[in-house]
């Protein structure tokens, strides 16, 4: 498992036996329970999640409905925004939706880290590259794109997450409410026959 980790950072750049291996043995690996709340709206975040095995919603409420604004599985990074700030308080929430493996990082062992191995920065920015990347991507769709178009995207990058997310979590992620994503799954269908 702890391999996967190491191998992340690997396809970044590729890492000396000892850069490897101080990787691995710097890893925290926690397991976490389906429905563990690892972030509240109001808290400071301050760790970021590496996904070994599992899934972990990101949602926020609004009017004291929940809305999801992402999912995260396996080999992505989880990242709260706030962290940027260390005073800023979450407005969002990271809950396991399915039993969780991931690897916790916090900026202090990042310091460290980087200190001894300078070149840990460079890997970690682009790392912090491709997380922003993606979600400028998700921010993105959600100015231009339909519900279908989002739901469409989902499907092709993401077919997984149909069969580990509950229906009304998906309609909350695109952007309708659960009838109405039940009318895009069928039009979508049948334009499939």
């Amino acid at each position: 498992m702890s391999n996967r980790f190491v191998n992340h950072f690997h396809k970044i750049s590729p890492l000396s036996t000892e850069e490897a291996k101080v990787i691995e043995e710097s890893m925290d690996a926690q397991h976490f329970k389906k429905g563990t709340i690892l972030l509240r709206e109001g808290q400071v975040a301050v760790d970021t999640y590496f996904i070994m095995e599992g899934c972990i919603r990101e949602y926020i409420l609004v009017d004291g409905e929940e809305k999801t604004t992402n999912f995260f599985t396996e080999d992505q990074w989880v990242i709260s925004m706030s962290n940027f700030n260390a005073q800023s308080p979450s407005k969002h929430y990271l809950v396991c939706i399915e039993d969780t493996y991931a690897v916790v990082g916090n900026e202090q062992a990042a310091q460290v880290m980087f200190k001894n191995f300078p070149r840990f920065e460079t890997i970690s920015r682009a790392v912090m590259e491709v997380f922003f990347s993606e979600q400028r991507k998700i921010m993105t769709s959600f100015l231009t794109d339909t519900p279908e178009q989002r739901y469409l995207n989902l499907l092709k990058t993401r077919p997984d997450i149909f069969q580990r997310v509950p229906q009304y979590q998906l309609a909350s992620y695109i952007g309708v409410k659960p009838e109405s994503l039940s009318r895009i799954r069928k039009r979508v269908l049948e334009k499939l026959k």
